[in-house]
């Protein structure tokens, strides 16, 4: 193999790669990244850690077409180190790679690329085509509320529900939950849920570019595979059964809170800065359009934040950890936001006012 290429057009490809190579690894060829370079000048790196596989495909001038594997990690800090706009020539020399850049030159092992490791075929059930941004409206509004390392393991991942002219993604860790619905144009879909790891969550979330690139969606019976302009990612699905998610959703509340969506992110914040570290609660009381957040940490010190709002019910006391409320209220993009309360010791639901297609359930907590 030998081909000729510019380290910036390398290195975007190889950090993306990097992202999925596990630094301990059960087989040592799963640190390597494998290069495949073809007669048209096209180049793609794979990775994989036997869960998730990227591919990205890049362009270079390939002057005898080949397949060999080398050091993911070495690879990316050696095309970090070189300067920008040189030009990077690769060779294989007795068994191992040679790296030429200006005056500089580096020998790397190389392992089998027979050896290397493919998450393989699968037999899709399902394609889906849709934008870049529907697919991150349906991602980054609902994966902060995944669970992290929770012995109920498919809490450790994001829910794809998908029916006919519609994909539903849902995530909870049991303290919260996050819902988004977005309309996508299928042809007959049979009505099915996947859950896909956190690992592929966060490279999918990574792999999206410009809000108006294609992306498919193909769906087997145990992996997923998410096609971009120029990468492609594999992940293997959680093989479990996701709670019933519907049955936590409150009903619409009699207490409904309009707020300016900034200001109430900014109110919290500043109360949230003398809260328990640990627990994070914060009270909220409500009166006649008026919030009021109290936070108290065990040093005895106290914040308390009044906050203009639209409400007329009647006064109602609940306590909330408020990193999950900021949470909220970062994703969502709206102006103003609706808070549904029912009495203080049930879940609220907050949403867009003028778009149900999102919605976010929090459970109250004892203060």
């Amino acid at each position: 193999m030998k081909l000729t290429i510019n380290r910036d057009e390398l290195l975007a490809p190889l950090q993306a790669i990097n992202n999925v190579v596990e630094r301990r690894q059960t087989l040592p060829i799963l640190g390597n990244v494998l290069i495949n370079a073809e007669e048209g000048g096209e180049v793609t790196l794979t990775a994989t850690d036997m869960e998730v596989e990227i591919v990205v495909k890049l362009q270079a001038t390939t002057e005898q077409a080949g397949t060999v594997t080398v050091p993911a990690r070495k690879f990316l800090d050696i095309c970090r180190a070189l300067p920008g706009q040189a030009v990077v020539n690769f060779a294989i020399q007795e068994e191992k790679v040679k790296i030429q850049s200006g005056r500089s030159r580096f020998l790397l092992t190389s392992q089998p690329s027979a050896e290397f490791p493919s998450i393989g075929s699968f037999e899709p059930f399902a394609e889906i085509e849709l934008r870049s941004s529907t697919l991150s409206a349906l991602v980054e509004g609902t994966q902060f509320a995944m669970a992290h390392q929770d012995v109920r393991y498919y809490l450790n991942g994001l829910l794809f529900e998908l029916n006919a002219g519609m994909i539903r993604t849902v995530a909870t860790d049991g303290h919260r939950l996050a819902l988004c619905d977005r309309s996508v144009e299928t042809k007959e879909l049979e009505a099915r849920q996947i859950i896909v790891p956190r690992k592929g969550v966060v490279e999918i979330m990574r792999m999206l570019g410009s809000p108006d690139d294609p992306m498919k969606i193909t769906i087997g019976a145990n992996h997923l595979k998410m096609t971009a302009p120029k990468h492609v990612l594999t992940t293997k699905l959680v093989d479990g059964r996701f709670p019933d998610y519907e049955r936590v959703i409150p009903r619409a509340g009699e207490k409904k809170v309009f707020a300016d969506r900034e200001t109430l992110k900014a109110g919290l914040a500043r109360a949230s800065i003398l809260s328990n570290e640990k627990f994070r609660g914060v009270r909220i009381v409500l009166s006649k359009d008026q919030l009021k957040a109290i936070a108290h940490n065990p040093e005895q010190e106290e914040a308390e934040e009044e906050i203009e709002v639209e409400y007329s019910g009647d006064e109602l006391e609940i306590g909330f950890n408020v990193s999950y409320l900021l949470d909220v209220l970062s994703v969502l993009k709206c102006p103003k936001v609706r808070v549904d309360f029912i009495d203080s010791n049930s879940s609220c639901l907050i949403q867009d006012p003028d778009d149900e297609m999102a919605r976010y359930v929090i459970m109250p907590m004892r203060l």
